[in-house]
């Protein structure tokens, strides 16, 4: 079983300082003494990524206390300076290391070192499994902790204390949470549908989860994998059907909730609608905790969980990476999004069945009772049986279906599977909704109780069923359960049903059933007969600051795209007089752009030229860098190729058809070069869809969710445009671009005025692009930059072509060696190497020796003579960096 998902620096919120610190260093002393490296590290490994960072991954076994050893992995990107933040990151229960390396390797090329390891009990990792064991799980991830205050690339906030994020889903987020509790040095964190009591979650009020508990012990391997306690009390109340007081005490002992009120640093909790595992009701005891302590928090609720559904793996990812940026690399621009978003289900694609999701949002947490509603509802007292054997037991959930299906997502696309027997619920009704109702929280609702034995177990539900009763929702398939004692007597029980977004439509009727069964729970074995009548109305939470974004739009928006539409048809006619277009080649159909021999000269000029004799060509899923100094004529070259100005010779070919003003060929171009217009009263995505408007273009043309999964918004995009950093309006402008998934994306100088996380966004923005087998061209005077994100390059000055090729070959193309040793050099062999004949200069770097030759020197000559010198040589190889390349290309005309 999978249980896994997927800025300056505010208060450090219950982080030591001065002996407060100093007493927790102390506190993990014994314990940081007791770890050690059982196996070196393994071979450092590069990940390549079209042209990001080479991501390093190191392999070493642990060792921790009672001779338990941890399987871990390392992982950096990047040169190792200036020091960086650290993250833990965390597993699902039943997985290993290897289930989050896509994770960390993503994490890794923003700039993190990110530490994976193997529970106690999973992967190659010894020992026996805890459920998160303070004295076991807990404590070896403060262990961890140790281990990351001692790399030299980790950033530090005091001795023994790395700046460092713990996240992870599932298991890996109550240890999240855990580790936050108990070890001061953890600065944010980031649970992921998790648990914050886990004896609530598994004796949900007094009721054994019978199938999930089942699953919990066969995914780690049986119960002989896991702690003698956890395996008696297991079997104790398997065999019983009824947790008792010591089996709720062992788990409580080892849940987040025991030590909730030392949780204090920023978290960001993700949690599932599609759970009945850990529901909803789990996050928001955990939200409410974790703000009482003083500390930031915001709310996710995914559209997945652990019974299925859409995980929105991307979306929470880039959520999870913008949380660490704030409070771990102290980005105030970075975007962590709302205090509480909710996935909602917008109808059904019908190319592929799937559920169309859309965000909802508010700027607080409005927890699981706001904007409360009453519901009467109809029904008299009725009386229904507990069958023997509790058997046949209704259906609601089918825990651990997984995967992107699920009944919870036939739920949210409107199909009712859940069911129950005849004679085995009673049943109430409201009338039918005048209005369209939504439903955010735990609905509530006091009835009356009887029973013919003193035990009593009921299942609370709430269905939406539709006009005339033929169709019934289970949302989420969610049921309450609860244990009534003393129910011979009779007795009044107050319910608080599952937490659930769903929306109610006008004439639907909401349905409160009380079953005797169900197939996720034990219930008694005994026959007997309930009886249940209603105390009180249905309140219902309606959570009304909760809003999905939408502004009515001014009116000029609906006459404004027939103006463009006219505007680009009359440019397109006159475009189509005034030239007469080449016949496409269709021996270049394939190729994104062929340049030959283009030229323009300045205005009024007989022999200045912008652009001289240019020709190059462009190949899919290239990430091309224009270089050059400023008047090299990139701007130009860029504005005759997107048909803004005609060249005077030559031409400009895109996929085969020759360019001239209004080719039908452009509309497989994106661009950005000037900068783009927003009304800034707009949010971002009324702004994207008024532009495409404007285009007339059919909408289903637009691509816009898949253009702006790439820019990486998130829900930014509900905001108005006025609130947008630079670096937010960039990505907004690239995302314009981007409509209609051009073919050939050009953009022109798209860093300007970003900040160096903004840069390595909008990096990353162009690499997804090209990913796909689309084509991207760039142009920056951020040779650094480039080096990083573009496959190929070409280099021009004073309108003419330089170079053009592949990066690593106009790199490599350079006279300094990176001598790699195994120890470093000491300054005075440092001197004799530089003076050594055929080298110009020498120094030491913390890889080894960077050796610049002259025209004399040779790779062969400088190996013989530092071997001579005892220079412990390790690696020899070529070292030069873009800007060394660039400045010898255009001769420093820079």
């Amino acid at each position: 079983m999978d249980l896994r998902l997927p800025r300056p620096r505010g208060p450090r919120r219950g982080h030591p300082s001065g002996r407060t610190a100093a007493r927790a260093r102390g506190r993990w002393a014994a314990a940081a003494a007791a770890l050690v490296v059982l196996a070196g590290a393994g071979t450092w490994t590069a990940v390549a990524s079209d042209g990001a960072p080479a991501v390093h991954r190191s392999d070493r076994v642990m060792a921790m206390d009672g001779g338990v050893r941890l399987d871990t992995s390392y992982f950096t990107a990047g040169p190792s300076s200036p020091r960086r933040p650290a993250v833990l990151l965390a597993h699902g229960f039943g997985g290993s290391k290897a289930d989050v390396r896509a994770e960390a390797e993503k994490l890794a090329r923003d700039g993190y070192a990110v530490l994976t390891w193997s529970a106690r009990g999973f992967g190659r990792s010894t020992g026996k499994i805890g459920l998160n064991d303070p004295k076991a799980e807990v404590a070896d991830v403060s262990r961890l902790v140790d281990w990351l205050a001692r790399r030299p690339e980790v950033r530090l906030d005091g001795s023994g204390d790395p700046r460092v994020g713990v996240a992870g889903a599932s298991y890996g987020g109550a240890i999240s949470l855990l580790a936050a509790a108990n070890d001061r040095r953890v600065d944010a964190i980031a649970p992921s549908i998790t648990y914050w009591n886990l004896a609530d979650a598994l004796f949900p009020n007094g009721v054994f989860k019978k199938l999930w508990a089942g699953i919990f012990i066969n995914s780690g391997g049986g119960c002989a994998r896991f702690q003698p306690e956890l395996c008696a009390m297991y079997d104790r109340v398997a065999e019983s059907g009824k947790p008792d007081a010591a089996a709720t005490k062992l788990l409580q002992e080892r849940s987040p909730s025991a030590v909730g009120d030392r949780v204090k640093v920023p978290t960001l909790i993700t949690q599932g609608q599609s759970d009945s595992l850990f529901t909803l009701g789990q996050a928001d005891a955990m939200a409410r905790a974790v703000k009482a302590n003083g500390a930031p928090v915001d709310v996710d609720w995914i559209a997945g969980g652990h019974d299925g559904g859409d995980m929105e793996t991307d979306r929470v990812t880039s959520r999870v990476v913008s949380w660490f940026d704030r409070y771990l690399k102290d980005d105030k621009g970075a975007g962590t999004g709302p205090a509480f978003r909710v996935t909602r289900t917008g109808g059904v694609d019908s190319t592929d069945g799937a559920a169309l999701l859309r965000g909802a949002s508010s700027d607080t947490y409005p927890g699981l009772d706001s904007g409360r509603r009453t519901i009467e509802l109809t029904g008299r007292e009725q009386r229904f049986q507990n069958p023997a054997g509790a058997s046949p037991p209704a259906i609601s959930a089918l825990p651990g279906l997984g995967g992107s299906g699920g009944l919870a997502q036939l739920s949210t696309l409107g199909l009712g599977v859940s069911l129950d027997f005849p004679g085995q619920y009673a049943r109430f009704e409201s009338a039918p909704f005048r209005d369209d109702l939504r439903i955010t929280g735990s609905p509530t609702v006091t009835v009356h109780v009887g029973s013919s034995t003193d035990d009593a177990v009921l299942f609370g539900k709430v269905y939406d069923v539709g006009p005339g009763g033929t169709q019934q929702v289970l949302p989420s398939q969610l049921v309450t359960p609860v244990r009534v004692e003393g129910a011979k007597s009779g007795k009044d029980v107050s319910l608080t049903l599952p937490a659930v977004d769903h929306a109610v439509q006008k004439g639907h009727r909401l349905r409160l059933v009380l079953a005797s069964t169900d197939l996720g729970y034990a219930s008694p074995a005994a026959p007997a007969t309930y009886t249940v009548s209603l105390k009180s109305a249905l309140q219902v939470p309606t959570a009304p600051a909760v809003k999905t974004a939408a502004a009515p739009l001014p009116s000029w928006v609906w006459w404004l795209p027939l103006v463009g539409a006219l505007a680009a048809l009359a440019l397109l006619v006159t475009g189509r007089r005034r030239t007469s277009a080449p016949a496409p080649d269709p021996g270049q159909a394939e190729v994104p752009l062929q340049i030959t021999g283009l030229s323009k000269r300045y205005a009024k000029s007989a022999d200045r030229y912008a652009v001289r004799d240019l020709s190059f060509r462009v190949e899919k899923g290239q990430v091309l860098g224009l270089l050059g100094p400023n008047g090299a004529g990139k701007t130009t070259t860029l504005r005759m190729l997107m048909g803004l100005i005609q060249p005077d010779d030559g031409e400009v070919r895109v996929f085969g058809h020759a360019i001239r003003p209004g080719a039908p060929v452009l509309s497989r171009v994106g661009a950005f070069v000037e900068g783009a217009g927003f009304l800034p009263h707009l949010t971002g995505r009324e702004n994207l869809e008024l532009y495409w408007q404007a285009t007339g273009r059919p909408r289903e043309d637009a691509h816009l969710e898949e253009a702006l999964e790439i820019a990486g918004l998130g829900d930014a995009l509900a905001r108005a445009v006025r609130t947008y950093s630079q670096g937010m309006r960039q990505r907004l402008a690239i995302a314009q671009a981007m409509l209609g998934l051009p073919d050939l994306l050009i953009l022109d100088e798209p860093t300007n005025g970003l900040d160096p996380p903004q840069i390595r966004e909008m990096r990353q923005v162009m690499i997804r692009y090209a990913a796909a087998g689309r084509t991207v061209i760039v142009s920056s005077h951020l040779l650094a930059e480039v080096e990083q994100s573009c496959t190929h390059l070409v280099v021009m000055d004073r309108g003419r072509l330089v170079q053009a090729g592949p990066v690593s070959e106009i790199i490599g193309s350079g006279d300094t060696l990176l001598v790699g040793t195994g120890a470093p050099v000491d300054a005075p062999v440092v001197e004799k190497v530089g003076a050594l004949p055929g080298v110009l200069s020498a120094v030491a770097t913390e890889d080894g020796l960077l050796v610049r030759l002259d025209t004399g020197g040779s790779a062969q000559r400088l190996v013989v003579e530092l071997v001579r010198l005892e220079v412990p040589v390790a690696s020899v190889g070529p070292h030069r960096r873009l800007e060394d390349a660039f400045l010898t290309l255009i001769g420093g005309s820079a």
